[in-house]
């Protein structure tokens, strides 16, 4: 099973749709092992986004990012990277397609809800910058049985 990171962002908190996100992320038959409401620092947000640093975007984005509370949550699953992406649909609302978060939520080309770890290295990176030793949880759900079909020795 693989963990990532996933950020509801500001305009996900700030509307009022974080639970509507979860659920999806649930219905899907993922797993939240960790979860954190917070208000990311300048130093945080500029480690975290650190590749985008020489890019136009990069200071709208960090101040963006500080401006709220984010809901940080550690998500678990099988490919839980691809299927989380996924879900999430294009970066910008305005081109994501319905039946994804950002096409169902977003419009907007410079507020799109949420992020996600984009390769397992990333979100091996991304999940020690918002989670502490201890705070993302291992445990068993009873519902794996009927969510992954393990004849074969491994989840399919």
């Amino acid at each position: 099973m693989e963990t990532t990171l996933i950020i509801l962002k500001p305009d996900a908190v700030q509307r009022g749709i974080m639970g509507q996100i979860i659920t999806r992320f649930e219905n899907k038959g993922l797993q939240v092992v960790g979860a954190k409401l917070m208000k990311i620092s300048q130093q945080l947000a500029a480690t975290h986004y650190e590749a985008h640093s020489a890019r136009p975007f990069y200071a709208g984005l960090v101040k963006f990012m500080t401006s709220s509370p984010v809901l940080v949550l550690a998500i678990r699953g099988n490919k839980a990277i691809e299927v989380s992406r996924n879900m999430m649909g294009a970066t910008f609302g305005s081109k994501a397609a319905a039946g994804t978060i950002r096409g169902d939520f977003g419009v907007s080309n410079s507020f799109n809800l949420i992020h996600g770890s984009d390769s397992p290295e990333a979100a091996e990176r991304e999940l020690k910058l918002f989670f502490a030793a201890g705070e993302v949880q291992d445990w068993s759900r009873n519902a794996d049985a009927w969510i992954y079909d393990m004849s074969g020795g491994k989840a399919e």
